[in-house]
C-alpha cells in the first residue's frame, strides 16, 4: 500500500439468520458502498476461518485522509449506518490502516 492511503476494514457478524433473505439483503446493500466517490479496490467478503466469530468483512481503500474523511460524512454512508448497521449488525471490529 502507498504512503497516505488509507486502508477501511470491518469484520462483523449480523443478527440474521445465516442464509436468510434479510442476510443477503443486508449484504446487498453493504456492497452499495462501493459506489461512494472515494471508494477503491471495495471487497465484500465471508470469514472462512473458525479463529472469531466474525462471519463476514468488507475492506475498502482510499487515495487519502480527505477521501476517507468524505466517505465517512458521505449522506449514503451515514444513511446505510444509521438505517441498517446499527439496526442488523451484533457485533463488528473495525480498523482502518495506513502503510508503515
Amino acid at each position: 500500500m502507498l504512503p497516505a492511503r488509507i486502508r477501511h476494514t470491518v469484520s462483523f457478524t449480523l443478527l440474521h439468520a445465516d442464509g436468510s433473505d434479510e442476510e443477503r439483503d443486508f449484504l446487498e446493500a453493504a456492497g452499495r458502498l462501493e459506489s461512494v466517490p472515494g471508494v477503491e479496490a471495495f471487497e465484500l467478503l465471508a470469514e472462512v476461518s473458525p479463529k472469531n466469530e466474525y462471519r463476514f468483512g468488507i475492506s475498502m481503500e482510499f487515495a487519502d485522509r480527505a477521501a476517507y474523511e468524505g466517505y465517512n460524512d458521505h449522506p449514503d454512508h451515514v444513511r446505510f449506518v444509521q438505517e441498517r448497521w446499527l439496526a442488523e449488525v451484533s457485533d463488528f471490529l473495525e480498523i482502518d490502516y495506513a502503510a508503515l
